[in-house]
């Protein structure tokens, strides 16, 4: 039971509020607690892949131009692990089961399992 998230992030905090957690949550801020590679392998266990987990909404996926070039999975990983905005947020952890993004459909689709 763990999410994966920014404090500074207003869509994050709403969506933790939203999902009314219960107590024993794990919170990591990914910002002021780096990733580490065997999370990215747990997380990307559970998605099926690391482009999964990549978020080409960041700033710097442009700014690099990373948008014209054809990314492999373990360029998503070292991405990922590199800059904390490369992870798709939030990201939850719940029964075996992950959680990854903003959208509605996943939003509903997390608090369906924590709560049934």
């Amino acid at each position: 039971m763990k999410i994966y998230h920014l404090s500074t992030c207003d869509t994050c905090q709403r969506i933790i509020k939203e999902l009314e957690l219960p107590k024993g949550f794990e919170f990591q801020d990914i910002k002021t607690e780096a990733i580490t590679p065997s999370q990215v392998e747990e997380m990307k266990a559970l998605s099926g892949s690391y482009e999964a987990l990549f978020s080409k909404r960041a700033r710097l996926y442009r700014q690099r131009g990373l948008h014209e070039k054809q990314l492999s999975e373990t360029d998503f990983k070292n991405l990922i692990l590199e800059q904390y905005t490369f992870l798709k947020r939030p990201v939850v952890l719940f029964n075996n089961q992950i959680f990854v993004g903003n959208s509605k459909k996943v939003v509903e689709a997390a608090k369906q399992a924590i709560h049934s």
